[in-house]
Order: structure tokens, then sequence, then C-alpha cells
């Protein structure tokens, strides 16, 4: 089943150290916490400087969306600029890591799955026009990061999106997106821990 995941419709859910929120996009199992979930994305807008919350277990990705980006001091052992020359950083959950922003908020799009459960691939795709879209996962969201409006349709449906809706795919339909520009994240998500 396909279905459309409005932004509008959303609510942000401030963090309890009052260092942003999060808007919470998809998760399962539906109403999981954050203690339980298989796997879960969102959007976070991150106001302050400060530590990012422990996930064991948890393999991440977070791409920045918006916002002149950050520093992440990763586990006393690194550092890695997250900003317009490199928007994703993968990670585990539970690496110890200390973000400084670069002088304003951010938006930043993250993905979260429990690696003994499941694991992901994400995807950056630019559109101007028409292309074609199959959805790889057991799982599939595909997430309008930029740009006015998206189509997506296919031989039975057509849905209409626009900047930061997001939509769940069958696996099986083959998708035509068009756009006269945009970008778009892809997260296809796997069952079964990731074969190395």
């Amino acid at each position: 089943m396909t279905m459309l995941i409005a932004f509008a419709s959303l609510a942000p859910v401030p963090w309890k150290n009052g260092g942003g929120s999060t808007t919470e996009i998809a998760i399962e199992p539906p109403g999981a916490l954050l203690s339980d979930f298989d796997w879960r994305v969102s959007l976070a807008t991150i106001s302050q400087n400060g530590p990012f919350s422990l996930f064991p277990g948890v393999d991440r990705t977070l791409v920045l969306v918006e916002g002149p980006g950050m520093v992440l001091d990763v586990d006393n052992s690194g550092r890695f600029v997250l900003g317009e020359d490199e928007v994703i950083i993968e990670f585990a959950g539970e690496l110890a890591i200390q973000a400084t922003l670069a002088g304003a908020p951010t938006i930043d799009f993250n993905v979260m799955t429990r690696r003994t459960v499941c694991h992901h691939k994400f995807g950056i795709r630019r559109l101007s026009g028409s292309s074609v879209f199959a959805p790889r996962g057991d799982r599939s969201l595909l997430f309008l990061a930029e740009g006015e409006s998206l189509s997506i349709s296919s031989d039975d449906e057509r849905i209409g999106m626009v900047r930061f809706d997001a939509a769940m795919f069958d696996t099986d339909t083959l998708w035509t997106l068009e756009s006269s520009e945009a970008t778009v994240f892809i997260v296809d998500i796997f069952f079964g821990a990731e074969v190395p």
C-alpha cells in the first residue's frame, strides 16, 4: 500500500534538553517508542550545541537539509564537518557525538535502524523533468527535501507532494517522478541484519 505522509499533518516534539525538536515522519512498529522501534525516520531541528542522544545497537544516517551545518566530534576520536561539501554522515548510535553548530540552527533528516532487526540504504536523487523510480526495500520511503512540488504516479495512482512530504511505497510497483526541479531522499529498509 502506498501512503502519503503530509508534513503539515505532523507535529514537532521538543527535546528534553531544549536543544531542538524532532518531527517523526515514520516508525515501525507503529506507536513504538525511542527505546523499542525497529526503524525510524524523522526530521530534526538542532538549535544549539550539545551531545547527540545515544542509541546503542542502532545504525544512523544524518543528512543536512537546511542551514550552515555543524561540526561533529565523534567519540573523542575524530571530527566530521557536516556542511555544504559533505551533507551525509553515517554512524553507530552508541558513539558519543558532540555537535557544534556553524553559527545557525540546522534542519536534518535522520534515519535509524536497529541492526539486529533491519538495515537501510540511503540515496539522493536530483530531478528535473520526469524520472522512473523503482522501490528496492522491504519498506521504501521517498522524502521531498528540496523543491516546491513533486508528482509521483503509477498505472493506478497519482500523488502530489510538497516540500518535506514523504511517501511510503509498495515494493513491486514502478513509479514516475515529475518535477520542474527537486531533490529527493530515498530510504530503502531491508529486514534482517546486514551481511558484511
